[in-house]
């Protein structure tokens, strides 16, 4: 499934979501229904494609106007004139289906490849432009900024075979079964006719397509290749739907044809999707390798062929290092660009500066660091790389370390100009706040029920107060000696000004606290009789209800060891809830009072 590109660029490719509507251009790689989903009902500015994929699309699509689409061939540029700047659009083959196109976008947002569906060979790369190619070894003159690359087979590890290779095979399974009077080929997808037309064309005879029940693909075949459609269902060779139930299907045809006495039909399905889960299977129960170099009969009686119209992995990373892009971002869900090899040895450690176009495809207006002995703005940030959701490419561009980027704007401007920091922001950067007191030690005392501290831990804390502050300028020195070395700073004070300016800190900060521990004791001292009182009324409180009613789970009940679990936890011992008789005899009480 295709994926929305960049807010910051112009145009779309392969979708018509109703944010992509938004985008003033619109490009078509190839006529799949997953890549055409919501078409029908887009009406306003034009689509770039391929003559061959216009017609497809307006087959399956009438409600269209054929004015709606702009010609593009193969080798073909288009200058387009857009209100940012204009760009350039070229086209080439992808090696995918009849009419499947690459497009390279060339302009002020950067040179960009979208690749579409496709099968990356070297015939297919030797057609781009050779300054985005690199020649013996050599990396290419000009990098590509961007290439949406697709990875369907990203995570299949095996070779596949070419395209001619497993049409081959297709012939030779045919040719080892002369007895089979009917050879039913699953090939009703878009981009397969080119087996089709190798066995129409080695056994001489036409390929019946059924017409009633699948009239999208017969008239489909009738514009790629009208030369092998038939129409007579006598045919031996016949095209096979292979969706749903290929398996039962088969399982019933090979049946009929036993019960009647009658040779078995050849059933021959190529696609590569059956091998990618055979050999997750075989790995994991048997740990055998599947062969790719001829047909293989599974226990259903169908015979299968590699023909993949999609690049396997190594094919993957041989196109990227031939390319040499700058960053890649995945337009299938399947897997992820950052998978790859390549992505994660070149794509991960690259500076990105402030006039760099990935600004543009972020669409993010950000004032630029203000220069601090150097001339050249830069800032380090993570290269862009989809993430979590891979349908749309703006949360892949998003989770760039934008907020890293943010928090160096901020953290290296000057304090009248930074924006205020909440509480969260400043645990995050580290940052003191004057306007609160540093954290307070509590004291345990009998009526503070919410921290419960030994005494000796007290007297341990105030007495490791003066070596914390020895501990914490020497910190402060080596970090602020760390700070110099690495910003070149020039000062006139002398290390033994710094030191006793340091000193003098820590003495005013001890003094501060040793108040701030003063008032503390005094606001214990007052607040302790007026707890005191609170206490002798509870007692007296708890007493009357002791004399009208009996309690439930009284405090005074639990053992000793269940009161030193508590304590152990710094937690009050808990308080049962009184009786509902005491409740209600204490709410009778108060109304007589």
């Amino acid at each position: 499934m295709p994926i929305e590109m960049p807010k910051g660029l112009p145009f779309s490719v392969d979708t018509f979501s109703p944010s992509s509507k938004r985008k003033r251009h619109h490009f078509l790689t190839h006529a799949h229904k997953d890549h055409t989903s919501g078409i029908s009902s887009h009406f306003s500015y034009p689509i770039y494609s391929t003559h061959l994929t216009k017609s497809l699309v307006l087959l399956h699509y009438p409600q269209l106007d054929d004015s709606l689409f702009v010609g593009i061939e193969v080798g073909e540029s288009i200058v387009i004139n857009d209100p940012n700047g204009e760009f350039q659009v070229t086209a080439f083959d992808s090696n995918h289906c009849p009419g499947a196109v690459m497009f390279l976008f060339e302009g002020s947002f950067g040179n960009i490849l979208h690749t579409g569906d496709c099968r990356l060979t070297p015939e297919c790369l030797q057609n781009l432009p050779e300054k985005y190619t690199g020649r013996k070894g050599k990396e290419p003159q000009c990098c590509f900024d961007y290439v949406f690359l697709d990875c369907t087979f990203g995570r299949f590890s095996q070779n596949l075979p070419s395209k001619h290779s497993a049409i081959r095979q297709v012939i030779n399974c045919i040719w080892k079964h002369p007895n089979a009077s009917v050879v039913y080929l699953t090939c009703d997808l878009l981009g397969q006719e080119e087996i089709l037309t190798s066995v129409s064309k080695t056994f001489g005879s036409k390929i019946y397509v059924d017409k009633a029940n699948d009239p999208d693909y017969f008239q489909s075949l009738s514009i790629i290749a009208p030369e092998v459609v038939s129409e007579d269902p006598t045919s031996r060779f016949r095209v096979f739907d292979g969706f749903p139930k290929l398996s039962e299907r088969a399982t019933i045809m090979l049946a009929e044809a036993q019960a009647n006495f009658q040779h078995e039909p050849l059933i021959i399905r190529p696609s590569a999707m059956w091998y990618v889960c055979e050999e997750e299977r075989l790995e994991t129960v048997s740990r055998r390798k599947i062969r790719f170099n001829e047909a293989i009969k599974d226990q259903f009686g169908i015979w299968h062929v590699c023909y993949s119209m999609h690049s396997s992995r190594e094919e993957l990373e041989w196109a990227l290092k031939l390319l040499a892009p700058k960053r890649v971002v995945s337009t299938t869900p399947s897997c992820r660009a950052m998978e790859l090899d390549y992505v994660r040895r070149h794509c991960f450690d690259s500076y990105i500066n402030s006039d760099d176009s990935l600004w543009k495809l972020l669409d993010i207006d950000m004032e630029p660091c203000p220069q601090v002995n150097s001339p050249i703005k830069t800032v380090a940030c993570s290269p862009m790389v989809e993430v979590s959701t891979l349908t749309c490419v703006e949360s892949e561009l998003q989770p760039i370390n934008v907020s890293s980027c943010k928090k160096r704007l901020l953290i290296m401007d000057p304090p009248s100009k930074r924006p205020p920091v909440t509480l969260f922001g400043r645990a995050r950067l580290s940052l003191h706040d004057p306007n609160f007191p540093p954290e307070e030690k509590c004291i345990s005392t009998r009526d503070n029920p919410l921290y419960v501290v030994n005494e000796m831990k007290q007297v341990v804390i105030i007495q490791n107060t003066n070596e914390d502050s020895e501990n914490r300028l020497q910190n402060e020195l080596m970090a602020e000696g760390s700070a110099l070395q690495c910003k070149k700073l020039v000062t006139t004070e002398t290390f033994e000004e710094r030191l006793e300016n340091k000193l003098d800190a820590v003495q005013t900060v001890m003094q501060s606290e040793e108040m701030r521990w003063d008032t503390y004791h005094e606001y214990r001292y007052e607040s302790k009789q007026a707890d005191e009182t609170t206490m002798q009324c509870e007692n007296l409180t708890r007493k009357e209800i002791n004399k009208c009613s009996y309690s439930i789970g009284y405090p005074k009940g639990y053992s000793e060891n269940f009161r030193k679990l508590y304590r152990s936890m710094n937690a009050p011992v808990p308080k049962p809830l009184p009786s509902l008789v005491e409740l209600r005899n204490a709410i009778k009480r108060s109304k007589r009072i």
